[in-house]
C-alpha cells in the first residue's frame, strides 16, 4: 500500500497552487471536469496534491481529528539543495527538525512550512543529504 494523494481543501486556491509549484516543484496536469474549482498536482507523473477551492467558509478553531501536516520525501541533495533554493527565493518562513538514526533507519532532517493556518507541509531527506547542500 502506498498514499496515493492528500486533498486540502483552501478559501485561497491561487497562493496554495503557486506554493505547490514555484516551492514544492510539483507541476499542475490534468484534472476531471467537477463542479468545484481546483487542482490536481503531480509529483512523478502521479497526481500528490489535490486542491479544491473552499466552497464553506471556515470555522474558527481545529477540527478533532484532523490530519496535521502532509510530508514529501527528497531523495538527493541536488534535490534538497533546490527546495532550500526556492523556499528562500519566496522568502517563506520554515522550521528545521533533526530526527535521529532509529536503527538502521538513517538519520533525516526536516523542513516544515506552515502554508495557511491548520495547513503544514514538511519536506524530508536523509541528514547526509541535507549537509551537502
Amino acid at each position: 500500500m502506498q498514499l496515493d494523494h492528500a486533498t486540502i481543501v483552501t478559501a485561497d486556491l491561487e497562493t496554495a497552487r503557486r506554493f505547490f509549484v514555484d516551492v514544492a516543484g510539483l507541476t499542475e496536469g490534468a484534472r476531471p471536469r467537477f463542479s468545484i474549482d481546483g487542482y490536481w498536482l503531480y509529483a512523478n507523473g502521479r497526481p500528490a496534491i489535490h486542491l479544491i477551492d473552499a466552497t464553506v467558509p471556515a470555522v474558527t478553531g481545529r477540527a478533532m481529528p484532523r490530519i496535521d501536516h502532509v510530508a514529501f520525501r527528497l531523495e538527493s541533495a541536488d534535490e534538497w539543495a533546490a527546495l532550500l533554493r526556492r523556499v528562500h527565493a519566496a522568502d517563506l518562513p520554515y522550521r528545521l527538525a533533526e530526527v535521529p538514526q532509529m536503527g538502521p533507519q538513517q538519520a533525516g532532517q526536516q523542513l516544515f512550512i506552515a502554508l495557511a493556518p491548520g495547513v503544514v507541509i514538511e519536506f524530508v531527506t536523509a541528514l547526509r543529504n541535507a549537509h551537502r547542500s
